[in-house]
């Protein structure tokens, strides 16, 4: 897809977070069909911030209804300790909902009921662009992309703004890296999801406008009036690189 030979990421270490236990091990049959073999298991917010703690996981497949706090509340904790892809599980398919898991630091969100499959898949597609990601900073060797006071350093793989660090999880800057790449022209938002997030469009674009909205907050003088990243109404959007004063 890349151009770029992906390692193996079979042994990448899992955890699984729901208090379902026929959920739990279901998926981690799944996983275990799919050849991956670090499963890691927990049924409460608690025992998965002490496993995160303990075991340092690649990815977290996050439940949103859990015994002694909400998923929610389990994603802010982690992200304190951690920035390893998110994908949230839940029984509720409403639009704030996703928007709230999203908003917090999720990097996805998988509707119950929901094909065990289709979670593997999801988990495959973050760890083949985080790989990509990783392999572009091993074998290239990378030029500095700078626009206003921001620069993207792909060989660090860190943003900067005015020289101070920015902190962005994996997809916020994969995203910020893809717009800058392709920086001044209109990319639409299928396009962006299928090469961000690894999967077809499917015509939601929440995950893609929450993503947007925190590159802004982290990069933008005014996010409400922003100067780099711009929608293009209808059509999608643009990151402009030589702004306006």
């Amino acid at each position: 897809m890349l151009g770029i030979e992906i390692t193996d990421f079979r042994d990448k270490k899992i955890l699984l977070v729901d208090d379902e236990v026929d959920i739990l091990n279901l998926l981690e049959a799944v996983l275990i069909k799919e050849n991956f073999t670090n499963i890691y298991k927990a049924a409460s917010g608690n025992e998965a911030i002490a496993m995160t703690q303990a075991v340092q996981p690649d990815i977290i497949v996050l439940d949103i209804m859990l015994p002694d706090m909400d998923g929610f509340q389990v994603c802010r904790m982690l992200r304190e300790i951690t920035l390893v892809p998110i994908i949230f599980l839940s029984a509720k398919d409403e639009d704030v909902d996703k928007l709230l898991g999203l908003g917090i630091g999720g990097d996805d969100y998988i509707t119950k009921p929901f094909s065990p499959k289709e979670v593997a898949f999801r988990i495959k597609a973050h760890f083949r662009r985080n790989e990509y990601i990783n392999l572009q900073k091993q074998t290239q060797i990378h030029t500095p992309i700078a626009f206003g006071d921001i620069v993207i350093n792909k060989e660090k793989g860190e943003v900067t703004k005015q020289g101070r660090a920015i902190p962005l999880t994996a997809k916020e800057y994969t995203l910020l890296l893809y717009l800058a790449e392709n920086a001044n022209k209109i990319l639409s938002k299928n396009k962006i999801i299928e090469k961000v997030w690894d999967y077809d469009y499917e015509g939601s674009d929440n995950t893609l406008m929450v993503h947007i909205r925190h590159l802004r907050q982290k990069i933008e003088d005014d996010p409400a009036h922003p100067q780099y990243i711009i929608t293009i109404k209808g059509l999608g959007y643009k990151l402009v690189t030589e702004v306006e004063k």
